[in-house]
């Protein structure tokens, strides 16, 4: 009742504010941790404010020289956006969402192949937390101002040079040495505390595929169908050969985020590049008009290598003072939108289980139960990420003959059985979107009470 409630009162412009409680009384002074977390992306943000609340004090060191605006879109699925209430992220980060009402796919000529009339509402009543689009700074600018209030320290512009594990040190290349009782490694594809713990480089892999990511302002689309597209949000996706399209509306409706999935032609070694405007419309040549119609408003755009990492074989060092999280361990393709979500996944659990510390001699056993709690799930999701690409780049026979039937064999039903849709499978989205890391926490505090149980600290 209290989550109808609430929701309401967004809807008419209200906010209400549930009572908070965090693990931070929970832990004693004995207990509490200097988390020193190396990257201010998503996740780093995320175990930021989860091991702030739950009383450690954590100091976050970032290359960058600001929090800028950055990247582009972000589909935050009902397992991450459960998350905000909880950090009491402000209200305002809402109000810059777009919550899709529908959900399409559409075969790369237009026809439409499945479709999921009021998606929002029908999220909403399944997990209990909408499905949300916002633009990936308005998160993690919303993520930075909640870490600063909870007391949360940061140093910008500060490159990691090296990991000292024997004081549980970092170091950095302008010469600052950040000690702590614990690093975590957040600082995403390109880790260098990965490559610190391994010995030796360890550049990400290409995956075979590039993105094109490209913002359009309401503003500037002339025409009006396409102008009621973004500001009646809904998600659209195209499915072709080797290649596909997402598109969505940001920030209430006034901007429309596209992500063009396509074999990638960048030579080895380069990760960004400065891409061109025609070979894009090319590569989409013949597909629906309304697409296209989209691809004319572009005047720029980039192209940016999809990535991705071997499997590691622990995320958590021997002298159990380093533990990863996020893209630093596992690396997602953007085919399901799991990246970022399964990062705040990462920050919350993370956190939530440092908050049931009596003594710091606990840290090795709740670091290896946070990694048997986190290790399979983001590995399982980033195979099923390839699969998805998979059945939505499927060529032209046999097999796309088959993926189609079983779309338009359910195209207004209810889906049963295995789809190839996994943001709409009664099979894969219930354990994608279902996964609550807070109650996840918690069952594992119940079940595991000779992990929490006081001990006799460290001298």
């Amino acid at each position: 009742m209290l989550d109808f409630i609430i929701g309401y009162l967004r809807r008419v412009g209200l906010t209400f504010q549930r009572p908070q409680t965090t693990s931070a009384e929970m832990v004693p002074d004995e207990a509490q941790l200097r988390i020193v977390i190396v990257g201010a992306g998503l996740s780093g943000l995320a175990t930021a404010i989860s091991c702030a609340m739950a009383g450690h004090t954590v100091v976050v060191i970032e290359q960058a020289k600001e929090l800028a605006e950055v990247g582009a879109g972000l589909q935050i699925t009902p397992n991450a956006s459960r998350l905000f209430q909880h950090w009491q992220l402000p209200s305002s980060l809402y109000a810059s969402a777009a919550e899709p009402t529908a959900l399409t796919v559409h075969k790369y000529t237009g026809q439409t192949l499945a479709h999921s009339p009021s998606f929002h509402t029908t999220i909403r009543a399944k997990y209990t937390s909408p499905f949300i689009d916002l633009h990936r700074v308005d998160l993690q600018q919303a993520l930075y101002a909640r870490a600063k209030a909870l007391g949360v320290t940061f140093h910008l512009d500060e490159r990691v040079d090296s990991l000292d594990f024997a004081t549980t040190t970092v170091r950095t290349v302008s010469g600052r040495a950040v000690p702590g009782d614990l690093i975590v490694a957040a600082d995403g594809l390109w880790s260098r505390c990965r490559e610190c713990f391994l010995g030796r480089k360890d550049d990400p892999l290409p995956t075979g595929d590039l993105a094109y990511r490209i913002v359009l302002r309401a503003e500037d689309i002339r025409d009006e169908k396409l102008r009621t597209w973004v500001e009646n949000p809904e998600c659209h996706f195209w499915i072709g050969p080797g290649a596909h399209a997402v598109g969505y509306s940001m920030r209430g409706g006034s901007m429309y985020n596209l992500v063009l999935l396509v074999p990638d032609n960048l030579p080895p070694g380069v990760a960004r590049q400065v891409g061109s405007v025609e070979e894009m419309r090319g590569l989409f040549e013949g597909w629906d008009p309304v697409l296209n119609q989209f691809l004319s408003y572009v005047d720029s755009v980039d192209k940016w290598k999809l990535m991705h990492h071997a499997e590691m074989e622990t995320w958590v060092n021997e002298k159990s003072n380093l533990v990863f999280i996020g893209d630093a361990c596992h690396p997602m393709l953007p085919y399901l939108a799991q990246g970022a979500n399964s990062s705040l996944e990462d920050g919350a659990v993370l956190g939530g289980l440092l908050g049931y510390m009596k003594t710091k001699s606990q840290l090795p056993e709740i670091l290896r139960l946070y990694e048997s709690m986190r290790k399979s799930r983001g590995e399982a999701i980033v195979k099923e990420t390839f699969k998805q690409r998979n059945d939505f780049h499927m060529c032209d026979g046999p097999e796309q003959e088959r993926r189609d039937h079983i779309f338009l064999s359910q195209l207004g039903k209810e889906i049963k059985g295995a789809f190839p849709s996994r943001w709409t499978c009664p099979e894969v989205q219930p354990w994608l979107y279902g996964y609550d890391a807070l109650k996840e926490v918690e069952k594992a505090v119940r079940l595991h009470p000779e992990v929490f149980s006081k001990v006799t600290p460290n001298l």
